[in-house]
Parts: structure tokens; C-alpha cells; sequence
């Protein structure tokens, strides 16, 4: 048997139900995986609301790293004791079975926790900073969410391209953060203006870039901190989904450009996802990137961990232990 936080319906938090599962044996290419630490993503709020609808009833989860136990019949790369990166949906678990195609083996120098807390969010990073809009030296840009998981990751990343950031916060103490790990200016909104912020440290022009992960209530806020044909990455809706628009707002703001990427298609190919992941472990291995892992919760009190993500109330990358 194992333990697994699961979903009968949408809705919020109290529809997290911790099971006992049967666990199967592993069948053709798979394995058994337990499970040392489990990844805490907003993505995961998405789903249990239904904003990204799932078969029900399902397992939440889409990262975690643990240990091999088992292997199935065919699988000739891994072994039992490797240490493994696991991207499968239905991490909220002590253990699972999973495709061996999903797993990536931890180099000895990334801790099972970090790898957990932190490889969607890095990844993510990579592709936002790197692919989406290629960031140059000398750029400033815009961070919503900077002391976020993502976000601090994301503040080490565009320092190490030699970006200037400006982020928002929602506390001074998130401010505080936010700077120690490269953020140049830290705001903390809605008390201080960004727009008024932006156009003073860029003469009135505006920024290329706005990365933006908080969604409805920093739109408006975005579209009026870009150049003319700047560009808005807006990457999540932790604030609620941006309300519909026509399409002409983005002319009216100087011929913006809009996207909404989804990390699944930067790493669609193998050599794709190859790079990405090879980027971050380069990134975390020489130090560049360090993860805050600000809290910790049983994997019994996922329904908590969601509650104080969703309430702005974590700090950096958040786990759940098994």
C-alpha cells in the first residue's frame, strides 16, 4: 500500500483526499519509485480547480525525486538505488510506478529535495529567459512574483545574463529576498507604483520585457511598463485568469506583443528537453542558481501547502515529504 493525495472533483483545497493505494508491479519500461520529495507547483492548484481539467479521479503532482525500488522488463538504463528526477503526473505519493521514460538520474551534486523543489521552476526559467524571449545583457526587465519559486530562480538567471531586474513583491520581508538573490529593485504591490518605477529607471521608454506569472491583477500594470513593441510573457494566473480583451488594447499600448507558454512545448523534442535539462543542472551544479526551499509540509497536509500557496503566503520553492 501507499499513500496518495487524490482528487473525486474540483474545487479547492478541501477536495485533497489522502489514500491508500495498492501499489502494481511494474509492467513493460516502467518502474517502482519511492518518492523522498514531492514538488509543490501552482500548476497543481490549476488542476485540482479545473482551470487545466484532468479524468477524474486523479492523483495531483507533476515533479518529485526519490530512489529506484524496482524495475520492469525492458528497462536496461536505470537500476534499482539510482537516484532519479521524476516529471509524472500523480507525485503526491510515497511511491508510484512510473514510466522509466520520465525519469532523469541526479548527478551526485543535486540534492533529491532541490531537484523536487525546484526542476519544473528552473526549467520553466530556461525556457522563459532563454527560448521565449531571449534575454540580452543589459536588458531590463520586469518580474512579477520575485521572491515566488520561480521567481528567485528566475532573479538568479537574468543576473547571471547580465538583465536589470525590477520585481514585485507582495511584503517587504518577500522584498528582502527578492534582492538577496539578484532582484535590483523590489517593489511591493500594490503600495508602490511599478509603472511610475519602470518609466524612471527607463527614461519614459519602457521595458522589452515583462514576465508575468500573477496574471489578472497585473495586467494592466504590464501592458503600461513595455516599449513600444515590447513583449508580455504571461506565464500564470495566480491572482485568477486575465478577463477577455480585444485584441487592439495591444496597439493602443504600442504594438505589443503577447504570449501564454506552456513549458511542454519547449521541451517537445527529446534534444529540446536534452538542453533544458542539461542547462539547469550546469546552472545549479557551478552555483549560479541556489534553491530556497521556504517551507515543508507532510505529504498529509497537501491541503494546507495548497491553502498558503494560493494565499501568497510561501516564500521560494515549497515541498512535500512522504
Amino acid at each position: 500500500m501507499t499513500k496518495v493525495v487524490r482528487i473525486h472533483e474540483h474545487g479547492g483545497p478541501e477536495v485533497l483526499r489522502v489514500e491508500d493505494l495498492t501499489l502494481a508491479d511494474p509492467g513493460p519500461g516502467e518502474v517502482v519509485l519511492r518518492n523522498h520529495a514531492v514538488g509543490l507547483n501552482f500548476f497543481d492548484t490549476y488542476q485540482r480547480t479545473g482551470i487545466y481539467p484532468i479524468d477524474l479521479p486523479a492523483a495531483l503532482g507533476t515533479e518529485s525525486a526519490g530512489v529506484i525500488e524496482a524495475v520492469g522488463p525492458g528497462v536496461e538504463d536505470l537500476s534499482p538505488g539510482d537516484r532519479v528526477y521524476n516529471a509524472s503526473q500523480g507525485s503526491y505519493c510515497e511511491a508510484m510506478v512510473v514510466p522509466a521514460a520520465n525519469l532523469t538520474r541526479l548527478p551526485d551534486t543535486i540534492d533529491a529535495r532541490d531537484a523536487a523543489a525546484a526542476m519544473s521552476k528552473a526549467m520553466t526559467v530556461q525556457a522563459l529567459v532563454e527560448s521565449c524571449y531571449p534575454v540580452a545583457s543589459g536588458d531590463v526587465v520586469v518580474l512579477h512574483a520575485a521572491a515566488g519559486g520561480v521567481g528567485l530562480i528566475a532573479c538568479q538567471w537574468l543576473k547571471s545574463l547580465g538583465a536589470r531586474i525590477i520585481g514585485t513583491v507582495g511584503s517587504d520581508e518577500k522584498a528582502d529576498l527578492a534582492r538577496a538573490n539578484g532582484c535590483d529593485i523590489a517593489l511591493v504591490v500594490p503600495r508602490d507604483d511599478l509603472v511610475a518605477c519602470v518609466m524612471d529607471e527607463t527614461g519614459g521608454v519602457g521595458v522589452p520585457v515583462v514576465f508575468d506569472s500573477v496574471g489578472n491583477d497585473s495586467f494592466e500594470s504590464s501592458l503600461k511598463s513595455l516599449r513600444r513593441r515590447g513583449t508580455l510573457v504571461s506565464f500564470g494566473q495566480a491572482s485568477g485568469l486575465v478577463e477577455p480583451f480585444r485584441p487592439n488594447i495591444l496597439a493602443g499600448h504600442g504594438s505589443l506583443y503577447l504570449t501564454r507558454p506552456l513549458l511542454d512545448d519547449f521541451i517537445a523534442t527529446p534534444e529540446d528537453a536534452a538542453h533544458c535539462v542539461g542547462r539547469v543542472f550546469e546552472m545549479m551544479a557551478n552555483g549560479t542558481v541556489t534553491i530556497h526551499i521556504g517551507q515543508t509540509y507532510p505529504l498529509a497536509d497537501t491541503a494546507q501547502a495548497h491553502r498558503d500557496l494560493e494565499g501568497r503566503k510561501t516564500k521560494g520553492s515549497t515541498i512535500l515529504l512522504p
